[in-house]
């Protein structure tokens, strides 16, 4: 009885599993039954394989026809399985070799004239194979470059059906050249702003400063203009590059989200994301048809999210990032299963003191009510404000700051001292599994990293006092131990403990 045997792979979130595609022929009325847990776009392969083999010169026999996705227990779905079904038709039909077949791992969407169509998350797709033991993996040309990115992959990329089928008879096709991404020719970096265009606001720039260095998350509250959204753009510049195992996670996620541009290689930059306010919880942690595809959260990993205008968005928006706020990951559940994504993101918020922002000061041109002040900044929660590392305010611009104006440090400068912070983190927090203080977990500081009753006394008094909590207390730690990687200290200070509380009290003022 005619059995062919291919490979396939299964995402789940930015994991999964290998597939084992088996394809019989058997004597009785036509058909082509699809089994396994298929969804409909992978149900619908069946007429595209048909169509595809028969306008490629195979067409598929006159017999029962049974397709099994092993393990049948696990759910499949999308378009990648086409390449690997036709795959196993092609040996069941005695067209190629089984062996050759069966030893390859198959990633691609088929259209109706036998062309080899890219799909998306191959990046994570190639990994999960290699992982498993399967390093050979044949790919659409348009996901070459992509599949190239995982080390100790050998990849195949065709065109249509009749390169695999030259693939599978000892013919392998051509390869196109692929293109230099990593080593010999340097990645250009890309242009990002310059903290020294922002006027003024020495308070603002340290603390976007004291977040780079850190990881820390921050929300700034101020009047319209003032520079927030100008700075909170600025942070990324001031982040170093991603290092090699955080830039395949970063990769993978924008892979599965279908933003990835494989000419440039492995994504070095920590990515910003900035979704406007009207955005939807599954817009902003992830969402869509079946199971869940990464939301700006997920692509932020590595990276920083901004809230512009953060007191507009949703509340029930704003809930969903108290879990990755403070786990790192996005756990999401539907009727067709759950899926994980990282989102270890900096969040950045920035947010009027009121509707109509002029409540600031002595507020004399606001127009709004105090029923209306006091209910704008409260759909920022509680919770959500107590994993909020760094609060502060940022006072609108005065004309003596335009007319006295001195040129402010530039990306590059600053960049250096949150490089040498960093470093110093890593060195203290290696054995502790952690690489920044924004990391830390309470345990560890309130053990390991103690600091003497003198030097946490505000805090002491700040918890006995209710103005904040245990968390609250944790991470003013962090920020801590932060300005003192930036000033060179081997511990924090007094001064440093009494500078985190003060930056923590922004929205207080604002309020």
């Amino acid at each position: 009885m005619p059995l062919g045997r291919s490979r396939s792979i299964a995402l789940v979130g930015v994991g999964g599993y290998p597939v084992q595609v088996e394809a019989d022929l058997a004597d009785g009325l036509p058909a082509f039954t699809l089994v396994g847990l298929p969804d409909t776009s992978l149900t619908e392969s069946r007429d595209r394989v048909r169509a595809a083999l028969s306008n490629a010169g195979c067409p598929l026999p006159s017999r029962r026809i049974t397709v099994n996705l092993s393990p049948a227990d696990q759910p499949k779905r999308g378009s990648s399985f086409d390449l690997a079904v036709a795959s196993a038709l092609l040996a069941a039909c005695d067209k190629v070799r089984p062996q050759s077949v069966s030893g390859w791992v198959h990633l691609g969407e088929l259209g109706l004239d036998g062309s080899i169509r890219p799909v998306r998350g191959v990046l994570p797709a190639v990994a999960v194979a290699v992982r498993a033991g399967h390093p050979r993996v044949v790919v659409a040309r348009a996901n070459a470059a992509e599949a190239r990115l995982v080390p100790g992959a050998e990849v195949i990329a065709v065109a249509s059906l009749a390169d695999v089928i030259a693939l599978h008879t000892g013919h392998p096709p051509a390869q196109p050249q692929a293109p230099q991404v990593e080593g010999a020719v340097p990645v250009p970096r890309r242009a990002e702003p310059d903290l020294a265009d922002v006027v003024g606001q020495d308070l603002a720039r340290h603390a976007v400063e004291v977040a780079a260095a850190g990881g820390h998350h921050l929300l700034m509250i101020g009047p319209p203009g003032a520079g927030k959204t100008m700075l909170a753009a600025r942070l990324p510049g001031l982040l170093p590059d991603l290092d090699d195992t955080a830039a395949m996670e970063v990769t993978a996620v924008h892979s599965l989200s279908g933003t990835l541009d494989p000419s440039a290689g492995l994504i070095r930059r920590p990515p910003f994301e900035d979704p406007h306010h009207t955005a939807t919880t599954a817009a902003l942690v992830g969402g869509g048809n079946g199971l869940p595809r990464p939301g700006a959260a997920s692509r932020a990993h590595r990276g920083v999210l901004f809230l512009d205008e953060a007191a507009e968005f949703q509340t029930t928006v704003l809930e969903a990032l108290r879990q990755p706020l403070e786990q790192g990951l996005l756990s999401l559940s539907r009727v067709k299963g759950s899926v994980t994504y990282p989102a270890r993101f900096q969040l950045v918020m920035a947010a009027n003191p009121c509707p109509c922002g002029r409540s600031w000061g002595k507020g004399m041109e606001c127009s709004c009510t105090p029923a209306a002040r006091r209910r704008y900044l409260t759909r920022l929660s509680g919770p959500l404000r107590d994993r909020i590392d760094l609060q502060i305010a940022v006072n609108g611009v005065t004309r003596a700051d335009l007319l006295t104006r001195s040129e402010g440090e530039t990306s590059e400068q600053v960049r250096a001292r949150v490089v040498e912070a960093r470093r110093a983190q890593r060195a203290r927090l290696a054995a502790l599994g952690c690489a920044l203080n924004g990391e830390v977990s309470g345990r560890v500081l309130r053990g390991v990293l103690r600091l003497p009753a003198r030097v946490t006394m505000p805090l002491d008094r700040a918890l006995d006092r209710g103005d904040i909590s245990v968390r609250g207390y944790d991470r003013l730690l962090r920020v801590s131990w932060t300005l003192a990687d930036l000033g060179g200290r081997d511990r924090p200070c007094a001064g440093d403990v009494e500078q985190a509380v003060l930056m923590r009290r922004g929205d207080r003022v604002a309020a």
